[in-house]
């Protein structure tokens, strides 16, 4: 297990002997005398995880050629948010160097006065808080040594750590498929030692209390249903029925659930798109600081902004702007990561939404992490939590299993410490391999990737959006075929699986479990479809996207009531014009929804769903090209009742 501390003094001589005292000490040390060296030494090198620094530093980025206290370490953690900083400095008086520089526990780790000589006591301390804030994985650990405990079981599961299939003619090839550790740890909650997930004291609440300061949280919950549900559970939480939430319209359908279950009114905001490729981008920032300011006007309790960042295809919103614009209007900022948990560990993503200022993230550690399917988390920054705490914990109660699977719980664990560790070390890696994959493909003919200004449209050009790159959207349309056929070819003839298609891209995710093989097959298959794909332009293909236009329709009635109130019918897709939908029709991938509960159906919507239909994309709530909608008297009660939504979205 290696290490290493990284110290700062703009005083050569000194800077040698405290390196020389320190290494003896057993700590490996890099060495440097200014701010700029240092930020070179963090950006390259993910193994450095302690920073010992001086109060003030020398550099070449500022006029003053000085830089110091807050915005010092503010520029650090914005390289490296993981790293842990002391200041190891010749002042004495350690209230007057903090006096007014607001920092605490979350952005510095220790004071040491240079005059103490005491290298055993920096030495002891710097190894201490690296064990304990990083390396150690509490759940995890006691997991594993209760499974070797053996002990048996008179509790659930029926399984009995294995025994009622281990040995049996039938199923002794289920036990042998999975390996024994998963059966001896996949145990009850009658476990004392493994604590509760729905009221943690033990070592749940010590694991995600570790989990909150990895990712720059004030508070952190472990959820055992994903992201889809961990959206449910806030916006149960933060609203009311009758209540407002702004929210983007092509965020994923647990979003639209949650508004279902919570009663909220929505506010729909509408995106950006990109009809060259099929794809929804985020909602330009004026859209939506002028939607709050509508909403507002027009007397809407709004309480919450929802936003999904980044984007299925990997677009990043200005996410620090937008949350200030939000808290200025006194309204509480959710944001899906699902797709983006892994950016607090890379300057590449910064800032994620908890360094953003948003007072909500939840996060898939499934998908861009190594967690097991289903393992997610909910981070929390608002400062006004503890009020309505009792209330979430309620939500998160109702929404979970009284007996959740202790192995997820514990890959939630593992997966912070490995983001802690060497996070920056894997993402590194992975943007390394997307740029090779990049120049790869885009040495063929017939395949590109696209760039940022491919995927974004004119309106959100002057919105600071940035693109994950490790998200690669591949334009396929010179080959001839459609990306269903590419990805069937792929699949079946070379063994690889990507993520999802549009009629003219393929996606490709680039995560930390990438590896350099698995890029050069992806490559070559490529090569080969190309090869074999004739001398075809792909212009038939473009003829028939020409006609289709990706867009949403307006909402009539609120979600709730259209879902629950009306007992609905079920029609042809081809009558629907004009009728309004009482369930989710969503594509799938990627799961956003282009009808959802109490949403007008038009000609356009008709137009795109029977297009995917055609196209053979698997559609959710469209079963045998039939829609459910309101009954015509249904509507007039709904209207009656006054039900029906007055659309301030822009």
């Amino acid at each position: 297990m290696e290490y290493k501390v990284l110290l700062l003094n703009p005083n050569l001589s000194q800077l040698l002997e405290e390196e020389k005292e320190l290494g003896a000490r057993g700590l490996k040390i890099v060495a440097a005398s200014n701010f700029d060296e240092a930020i070179e030494y963090l950006k390259k090198d993910g193994t450095i995880h302690a920073l010992l620094t001086e109060w003030e530093l020398i550099t070449e980025q500022r006029k003053a050629r000085k830089i110091s206290g807050r915005e010092m370490i503010g520029e650090f953690l914005k390289i490296r948010y993981d790293v842990n900083i002391f200041l190891f400095t010749a002042e004495r008086d350690a209230q007057k160097v903090l006096n007014g520089e607001n920092l605490n526990g979350e952005n510095l780790n220790g004071y040491f006065y240079k005059g103490d000589r005491d290298f055993d006591d920096i030495a002891v301390k710097v190894r201490a808080e690296f064990i304990n804030s990083k390396f150690r994985a509490p759940f995890f650990e006691k997991l594993v040594e209760y499974s070797k405990k053996a002990n048996d079981a008179w509790h659930t599961p029926g399984h009995a750590s294995g025994y009622s299939v281990k040995n049996s003619p039938w199923m002794s090839d289920y036990y042998n498929f999975f390996g024994q550790n998963l059966f001896a740890s996949d145990i009850s909650v009658s476990v004392p030692m493994l604590d509760s997930l729905l009221n943690p004291k033990g070592v749940i609440k010590e694991a995600q209390e570790l989990a909150a300061r990895a990712f720059s949280a004030r508070r952190t919950f472990f959820s055992t249903n994903g992201t889809s549900t961990s959206n449910k559970i806030l916006l149960q939480t933060l609203v009311k029925p009758g209540e407002a939430v702004i929210l983007d319209r092509n965020c994923h359908k647990s979003v639209h659930y949650g508004i279902i279950i919570s009663g909220a009114e929505p506010i729909y905001l509408m995106p950006s798109v990109n009809n060259n490729f099929g794809i929804f981008g985020p909602v330009p920032k004026k859209r939506i600081i002028e939607t709050m300011d509508r909403a507002i006007a027009a007397g809407k309790k709004v309480k919450v902004l929802f936003l999904t960042n980044c984007t299925y295809d990997g677009l990043i919103y200005d996410i620090a702007d937008i949350v200030k614009e939000a808290h200025k209007r006194r309204i509480k900022v959710i944001v899906d990561e699902a797709w983006f948990g892994f950016a607090r560990f890379h300057y590449e993503f910064y800032p994620c939404a908890m360094a953003a200022g948003a007072d909500y993230a939840t996060q898939s550690t499934h998908k861009t992490m190594s967690a097991f399917s289903q393992a997610a988390m909910i981070h929390v920054n608002d400062p006004d939590f503890e009020r309505i705490e009792d209330f979430f914990m309620e939500n998160l109660n109702m929404h979970t299993s009284t007996s959740p699977q202790y192995p997820m719980i514990a890959s939630l664990d593992a997966a912070r410490k490995q983001m802690a560790l060497e996070g920056f070390t894997l993402l590194s890696r992975a943007l390394e391999m997307s740029e090779s994959l990049t120049k790869a493909i885009n040495s063929l003919k017939k395949f590109r990737v696209l760039e940022l200004k491919d995927l974004i449209s004119d309106e959100i050009k002057a919105d600071r959006v940035r693109l994950d790159r490790t998200k690669l959207t591949v334009d396929v349309s010179q080959t001839g075929m459609t990306a269903k056929e590419i990805e069937h070819i792929l699949l079946n003839k070379y063994n690889i699986q990507i993520e999802k298609t549009t009629f003219n891209t393929i996606s490709v995710l680039i995560t930390i479990g990438a590896t350099q093989s698995k890029i050069n097959r992806l490559y070559f298959a490529l090569e080969n479809i190309e090869k074999g794909s004739g001398s075809g332009n792909g212009q038939s293909k473009k003829d028939m996207l020409s006609h289709f236009k990706l867009t949403l329709s307006p909402m009539k009635f609120r979600p709730r009531y259209a879902f629950f109130y009306c007992e609905g019918e079920k029609i042809m897709l081809r009558d629907a014009k004009d009728r309004v939908s009482t369930a989710m029709v969503v594509p799938y991938p990627p799961g956003i929804p282009l009808l959802v509960p109490g949403q007008l159906i038009t000609e356009e919507i008709i137009e795109i769903l029977e297009f995917y239909r055609d196209y053979g994309v698997e559609i959710h709530g469209l079963n045998n090209s039939e829609v459910s909608v309101i009954k015509k008297e249904e509507e007039e009660e709904l209207t009656r009742r006054g039900i029906d939504i007055k659309d301030i979205t822009l």
